[in-house]
């Protein structure tokens, strides 16, 4: 990569510098406080039942705001249901957008003090481990946050991952007959040139690294190859199964799936033994000046609750004694799934720009509208 990339080091690093200043608005007070973590009291894993917890949040007022990442706000109709069929009288606020725009936009509310959300959710890993530098994110450790597999959990409750998210690529099996891809390898046969849709590397930071991977893997002859089959890119990650599912599309790369989808299913996600994928645990945290933080740790004891974990729609739990169902490891057994490398990759925001700027000479630059729609800075307030 560095022969490739290294011409664009200084240039990326300059602006990328330049630009986080002016976004955030930062200033020597926030560089300061930015500097390294301070000494982290001990805290306590909560005690309380959900009903208790409830009864709190409706104490406090009954209202919570969550900003979640995510590319429609229908991603989230299932939870916000759940939720609310659980805790009737607590008016949940739920927006959805892409976690490049919510991270941002909480940084320019924590800025000009409208913050809006008391809890976020989100893609951009870095930002929590900034967050909680900074100070801005209430350490608090929910019931069942000892259960949490280590790579999962700050260790002083500034976060934690509430679900496992994989990417890979998937297929629909009626379109691809008894010819199916069994690796990435396979993308790049000329039989299926117009037959791929993918979300742009370069729009969404886990499809960036799941693209990485592949680039490393395979070499960047690969990614020319691949660039020669006529693929559909599209903004939001949804937009391959959506293609596939919709029968557009035979194959669908940088996208969502499951492994234990039953035999029967019409579109089989992938993931092939000693090649890469990629899975991370999206992560989720109270924000210190939160107005309604009774609410927004009712919400995070009931994502991190055994019931709620075991219904994950992927079968991988982020708790160690949640079993996962039959034909299916726990997913830090998945050397592949590179669970480690995604917080590295999303740490140095140089290298991820250099990424994007050499996958958009490959793929073309990135075109359309951000799926969620455009939602300004204070959505849910």
């Amino acid at each position: 990569m560095s022969s490739l990339l290294s011409r664009r080091r200084a240039l990326a690093t300059g602006a990328g510098a330049t630009l986080g200043i002016g976004a955030l608005g930062a200033t020597a007070t926030l560089a300061a406080s930015s500097a390294g973590p301070r000494p982290a009291a001990s805290v306590a894993e909560e005690t309380r039942t959900l009903d208790e917890l409830y009864q709190a949040a409706l104490a406090e007022g009954g209202k919570l705001v969550v900003y979640a990442g995510g590319d429609r706000a229908p991603q989230q109709d299932a939870t916000k249901a759940a939720f609310q069929s659980r805790f009737p009288e607590i008016d949940l606020t739920l927006i959805v957008d892409y976690s490049k725009y919510h991270d941002v936009r909480v940084d320019n509310q924590l800025a000009t003090g409208t913050l809006v959300p008391d809890v976020v959710q989100l893609q951009t890993l870095q930002d929590f481990t900034r967050w909680a530098q900074q100070g801005h994110l209430l350490r608090y450790k929910p019931a069942g946050f000892s259960k949490v597999h280590g790579r999962f959990r700050d260790p002083h409750g500034a976060w934690v991952a509430i679900a496992v998210i994989g990417f890979s690529f998937l297929y629909a099996v009626s379109a691809v007959g008894s010819d199916a891809p069994t690796s990435p390898l396979d993308l790049t046969d000329p039989k299926w040139k117009g037959r791929i849709a993918s979300s742009y590397p370069h729009d969404d930071d886990a499809v960036l690294y799941l693209y990485s991977l592949y680039a490393q893997t395979y070499g960047w002859e690969w990614v020319a190859a691949l660039a020669g089959q006529d693929v559909r890119f599209a903004r939001g990650s949804d937009s391959p199964a959506e293609a596939v599912f919709g029968g557009q599309k035979a194959i669908g790369v940088g996208g969502a799936g499951s492994l234990t989808s039953p035999a029967s299913s019409p579109v089989k996600w992938v993931v092939a033994d000693g090649h890469p994928f990629m899975a991370w645990g999206q992560r989720a945290a109270i924000l210190k000046q939160a107005g309604n933080p009774a609410a927004a740790k009712l919400y995070l004891n009931w994502q991190l609750s055994t019931d709620r974990q075991q219904a994950s729609f992927n079968g991988w739990s982020v708790r160690t004694d949640v079993t996962p169902p039959a034909g299916l490891k726990p997913v830090w057994e998945y050397p592949d799934a590179h669970l480690d490398g995604f917080p590295r990759f999303m740490a140095d925001r140089a290298a991820v720009e250099r990424w994007k700027q050499t996958f958009a000479l490959y793929f073309g630059e990135v075109k359309g509208d951000p799926t969620p729609g455009w939602l300004g800075l204070h959505p849910g307030a």
